[in-house]
């Protein structure tokens, strides 16, 4: 059994802590905030997700509280035509092994705190703020604002975004800025009218800007989300949005888009950050997960799902007490930065290709994706919602 740190409480911290703490080790996860909590709104979870969430033993507790959609459309956002279907059940749940969900944050947040809680393994702090660490043979200390030192046998830096961890691992400034404004409101669903209650995650495309809509909570609330390519140039969080400066900013949605991107209020804002791929995540004792290793814009709707792929790789290497914690780390960023640094590049190729596409680039995105067959938007999915390479006794 060995003494693990991890910076940072949010999704990819909890469920690295569960996956350490089910392979005996002692984990304390230090979190900035006073509460251990989750904000946001409705994230998707593909047949990966999981996979992995089954592996850390939490599987079915998402699945008690996930929407189970039938189907992904992509329409033109301007025409309102359905410009394709990728079905995702049947076939689909056949090949993946599992379904494609949609849960609201807190959702897949609280069952895998409720774990770490449940388990004498995991120890939980608030108010821990990680601002860098320090090593000497053997052991690592996390350093807090305040002072204090905590030392383990690891360190897993999985402090999100703008991670302290990664500033003295890579170095490599602040994120990078996308220049696109997303704005998200969740809704109660009784307020939505009955033809437009639809059990897909349904994307209306347009020129620089797309919006995308989803139940969540147990189908009782949809989740509204609309991103304007705008070119903003300042990061900033779920602040408030005026429910007209909203309508405004998306003056060519009509027909049923336009029906429910008014029934929005409580709007909040973000502009989406990114960083580019590194090859380097691990520094002796030191490494990193989640957001902190490979943020990514949310075209690809992979975010979570890969922090919860790199908990089970992680956790599936360090499995007992091992004494060459250094080397084991240095494998943990090779099997998994491959895969992420195409996730994190294909994402932004969404945005950009098929999401935003204006004129003549649209009506090609349309005459492609439109002669796709379900199988052959499958066969496409394959490599990111195909999860066999996560399987611990292969990692290990």
């Amino acid at each position: 059994m060995a003494d693990i740190l991890i910076a940072g409480g949010g999704i990819g911290g909890l469920a690295a802590a569960l996956g350490l703490a089910r392979r005996g080790h002692r984990v304390t996860v230090l979190e900035r905030r006073e509460m251990f909590t989750e904000v946001g709104a409705g994230i998707q979870l593909g047949p990966n997700a999981f996979a992995a969430l089954d592996a850390l033993g939490v599987g079915r507790e998402v699945r008690d509280r996930a929407v189970f959609i039938d189907e992904l459309r992509f329409m033109d956002g301007t025409t309102g035509d359905r410009v394709a279907t990728l079905p995702v059940t049947g076939a689909y749940r056949e090949r993946f092994g599992n379904p494609y969900a949609v849960v609201h944050r807190v959702d897949l947040y609280l069952p895998l705190l409720e774990a770490c809680r449940r388990d004498p393994n995991v120890e939980l702090f608030g108010r821990h703020h990680v601002v860098g660490y320090e090593q000497r043979t053997g052991r690592v200390s996390a350093v807090l604002a305040d002072g204090t030192r905590l030392t383990g046998d690891a360190l897993i830096g999985a402090d999100g975004l703008h991670s302290a961890i990664r500033a003295q691992l890579v170095g490599d400034g602040g994120p990078r800025v996308s220049g696109h404004t997303i704005y998200r409101a969740v809704i109660p669903m009784d307020e939505v009218p009955p033809e437009l209650r639809w059990n897909a995650v349904t994307l209306w495309a347009g020129p620089k800007w797309h919006f995308v809509h989803y139940p969540i909570a147990g189908g009782s609330h949809l989740n509204l989300a609309a991103t304007r390519d705008d070119g903003a140039t300042e990061a900033v969080a779920g602040v408030p949005a005026g429910h007209d400066d909203v309508l405004a900013s998306f003056p060519q949605l009509s027909g049923a888009a336009r029906r429910l991107l008014e029934l929005g209020r409580d709007w909040k804002a973000w502009v989406l950050c990114d960083r580019d791929p590194v090859d380097r995540w691990t520094d002796g004792r030191v490494t990193l997960l989640g957001d902190a290793a490979h943020p990514m814009l949310q075209y690809a709707a992979q975010g979570a799902c890969q922090a919860v792929e790199d908990a089970v790789v992680l956790s599936g290497l360090l499995d007992g007490c091992p004494a060459d914690f250094e080397q084991r780390l240095e494998k943990y960023g090779a099997l998994r930065r491959e895969r992420t640094a195409r996730v994190q590049l294909v994402a932004r190729e969404m945005g950009r290709q098929l999401y935003h596409a204006a004129g003549d680039a649209a009506r090609a995105r349309n005459d492609m994706l439109s002669a796709l067959s379900a199988q052959d938007l499958h066969d496409r999915m394959a490599w990111l919602h195909g999860s066999a390479d996560l399987r611990p006794e292969d990692a290990a």
